[in-house]
């Protein structure tokens, strides 16, 4: 095994151990999260050790709980005892098995399933000024003692804790339709003959950091000019959870002096590639779930099934790109601006299944 994850509570009365962070949802079903807990009974006076597996709605920093503000909404939690032993647990996976080499005759199995509608690891990026944990949704393994499974009454130290959080990801399917189309005629004053909008994009899906070739054509019947073709993505996010907001932010913007004469065409492909690196400073913007400070993406789109609740989903991402025309006649046309023409086509971003994942 290249890396094992371990916390350990403060009293060191219990160990959390995984074997990964990352667990793919392969749409019908989602890799089992399986670990081992490492228990010293010594300590535990007659309490029991538990394990959680949570999916949570974050929307502040854990600091405002000492004041009696709950900042985390939990969207799903499963919880089990591991110490003392109850009933029968199912065989060993083959990572615990490494696992449990590592801990000894303390080591304790767990397994959880997680259900497969439930949303993919993403957070809402903070200002830079900004400190503590970002918004999102996240998943949290959690190791206790406790005298009961979830007692609202009884206060557990964070000593006799240890969690590791991890991330529910989702990978591009193997099979990747047609790109979208999209066109547009536009009639101007004092002129009988419009301008043609045509844009288009070669896949329905493309990669992070990946080009984007982004496919325009322009039939001027006009005798006026278009000066300048504008290119933009944006992100559209739509957190669900207590109230729906829902808002879009530009991740990408660029300008092509493209000059097309009265009464002339232009077919053109032009290329763009939306990142996260040129976006760092942007509050809100939905990332892909984080662990720590390593570094990420732009949110993957969500992808919705068939019988998929939208509202256990957290939070929504989607995409679209834009494309636009600045007409002038020896300046603006009455006040016409880059907005007065264009069309968008809807864009899935996500990213590519590593080579040991199988493809679907």
């Amino acid at each position: 095994m290249a890396k094992v994850y371990k916390k350990t509570s403060g009293n060191e009365s219990i160990a959390l151990y995984l074997g990964k962070r990352d667990f793919v949802d392969h749409v019908e079903s989602v890799d089992i999260v399986d670990g081992v807990i490492k228990v010293d009974p010594a300590e535990l006076e007659g309490r029991k050790v538990w394990v959680y597996l949570a999916c949570a709605f974050r929307y502040g920093s854990d600091d405002l709980d000492v004041i009696g503000l709950s900042f985390r909404k939990d969207i799903w939690v499963k919880r089990m005892q591991i110490y003392p032993v109850v009933g029968t647990n199912p065989a060993n996976t083959p990572m615990q098995e490494a696992l449990l080499k590592k801990c000894g005759d303390q080591g304790h199995p767990f397994t959880f399933t997680i259900d497969t509608n439930l949303p993919c690891s993403v957070g809402l990026q903070p200002a830079p000024e900004d400190a503590g944990k970002s918004c999102g949704v996240d998943y949290e393994v959690k190791a206790y003692i406790a005298k009961e499974a979830d007692d609202p009454d009884e206060k557990i130290s964070k000593k006799d804790t240890c969690r590791l959080i991890i991330r529910k990801i989702q990978f591009a399917p193997g099979k990747v339709g047609a790109g979208p189309k999209a066109d547009i005629s536009k009639n101007f004053m004092m002129s009988d003959k419009p301008v043609h909008l045509e844009a288009s994009i070669e896949k329905e899906l493309y990669f992070h950091g990946d080009p984007i070739p982004v496919n325009v054509k322009i039939n001027n019947e006009t005798t006026k000019v278009v000066k300048k073709i504008k290119i933009t993505v944006e992100q559209t996010t739509e957190v669900l959870l207590y109230q729906s907001d829902k808002y879009s932010k530009t991740v990408l913007t660029e300008e092509f002096a493209e000059e097309i004469k009265g009464e002339s065409t232009l077919e053109k492909t032009f290329t763009v590639i939306p990142l996260l690196s040129n976006n760092k400073e942007k509050r809100g913007l939905a990332v892909d779930g984080r662990l720590k400070d390593e570094d990420t993406n732009l949110a993957s789109t969500t992808i919705i099934r068939p019988g998929m609740d939208k509202g256990m989903q957290g939070i929504m991402v989607s995409y679209k790109i834009k494309v636009n025309l600045l007409v002038s006649s020896g300046g603006l046309l009455g006040g016409l601006t880059a907005s007065d023409v264009g069309v968008e086509v809807p864009l899935v971003l996500m990213s590519p299944k590593p080579a040991d994942v199988p493809v679907e």
